[in-house]
């Protein structure tokens, strides 16, 4: 194991210490450095109940199910019946990372969700566009679909919509990203210096979460189109994303910060960081190798990774609040950044001293993932809050769909190392 040439901490430990610790394990197992049998059977258990649960189908106000639209009365006020079929971001990173999976294990049937969650969308928007009257778009089915607003609205979604167009051209998709890329670069809502924001809570707020929101979908829009409008700006992003948000001290991103009094918000959420996180490693990977800005958005990279390693906790996993030891472990940012770990030791981005803090990362990940494929302790969705008590009680429903994709993004990824 090569030595690390500085000194981290996790709970106290230097990482010195704690890689040493682990490679000492590791030399006393003989399937060191062989797959894990345990990690394969749990992302195949949370796959397999995506495939489960994703139905299909709808259900009405008195619980009816309708294999489609047409098939209910007139007054039918429907929903998809699986929230694994509706359009969210949290779909298009659960499209991603089945995609990717499947890939790994070369497993066909993981490979054709993707596919069919985003025809049954498309199938299917026109009949709940043509009977929306103004309801929210986050209690309105496919609604997210048709109210392109914010960055949430398109950015994940957008991005899984152009890997499957290289494979699946139909022009309905094609139109889609290109209204997806027209509103993120001429519509959103954005500081004088160009940094993409909000419209809410306050005018004009910059959420972490939208760094992936945006980059996901510019990066590969520009792999996509070869047009380096979309790059520029995806780079542009991650450097001023940095400015206003990162706290050098803690090394980590605060969840939002506020233009109108131009300080940041009070909470280092858990999440947020590694939506920002994830996000800057899927620009890197797509970043030409001779860019003018790679140094800089290494270094980046490489102290955020660093900030978020002080602080996980002894059973691997981080905190809802990352720098609040009194909240609860929350596994998807845990697995989050798990992946990114992982990912960033793989491609080089930081030495492979992290890869310990990593697979620490994914045994605490796994210890929350049931036989069945459910799993505990992900957060549900979260706006920006303005005390750190907002933060701590948000609940953790069994198998929020938060967590999904993130759960098994992290155990490919391990499953790599």
């Amino acid at each position: 194991m090569r030595a690390c040439i500085f000194v981290r901490t996790v709970q106290g430990i230097s990482i010195l210490a704690y890689a040493f610790l682990i490679g000492l394990t590791a030399c006393s197992n003989p399937n060191a450095g062989q797959p894990d049998p345990a990690t394969e059977t749990k992302l195949r258990a949370v796959a397999d109940a995506v495939l489960r649960d994703a139905t299909f189908t709808f259900t009405d106000q008195n619980g009816l199910h309708y294999d489609g639209p047409d098939d209910a009365p007139a007054d039918a006020q429907l929903v998809p019946e699986s929230s694994y079929t509706d359009w969210r971001y949290w779909n298009g990173v659960l499209n991603l990372a089945m995609h990717k999976l499947s890939s790994v294990l070369d497993e066909p049937k993981y490979a054709a969700f993707p596919p069919r969650q985003i025809a049954f969308c498309f199938d299917h928007q026109d009949w709940f566009r043509k009977r929306h009257r103004g309801e929210n778009k986050w209690n309105y089915p496919l609604g997210q679909f048709f109210i392109m607003e914010e960055l949430d609205d398109c950015g994940a979604m957008g991005a899984s919509l152009i890997e499957l167009v290289k494979d699946n051209p139909q022009q309905r998709y094609l139109e889609y990203i290109q209204r997806a890329a027209s509103h993120i670069m001429a519509r959103q809502g954005r500081l004088e210096d160009g940094t993409l924001v909000r419209h809410f809570p306050r005018r004009w707020t910059l959420w972490a979460d939208d760094l992936y929101m945006s980059t996901a979908f510019l990066v590969r829009m520009y792999e996509f189109s070869g047009d380096f409008q979309y790059l520029d700006d995806a780079v542009r992003q991650v450097i001023q994303f940095h400015k206003y948000l990162f706290n050098e001290e803690k090394g980590l991103m605060h969840h939002c910060w506020f233009s109108d009094t131009r300080t940041p918000g009070i909470a280092f959420w858990g999440r947020s960081n590694g939506w920002a996180l994830l996000a800057q490693v899927d620009l890197l990977e797509r970043l030409p190798a001779a860019h003018t800005q790679r140094d800089t958005l290494l270094t980046l990279l490489q102290r955020h990774i660093q900030g978020i390693s002080r602080h996980q906790s002894d059973n691997g996993l981080w905190h809802q609040l990352i720098d609040q030891a009194d909240t609860y472990l929350e596994t998807s940012c845990s697995a989050i950044f798990t992946y990114v770990l992982a990912r960033s030791v793989k491609k080089g981005y930081i030495g492979s001293d992290y890869e310990p803090v990593a697979r620490q990362g994914w045994k605490g990940v796994m210890t929350k993932i049931h036989s069945d494929g459910q799993f505990e302790g992900v957060c549900t969705g979260t706006g920006v809050g303005e005390d750190l008590e907002f933060y701590k009680n948000r609940p953790t429903p069994l198998s929020d769909v938060h967590g999904t994709g993130f759960i098994l993004f992290a155990g490919t990824e391990i499953l790599q190392l």
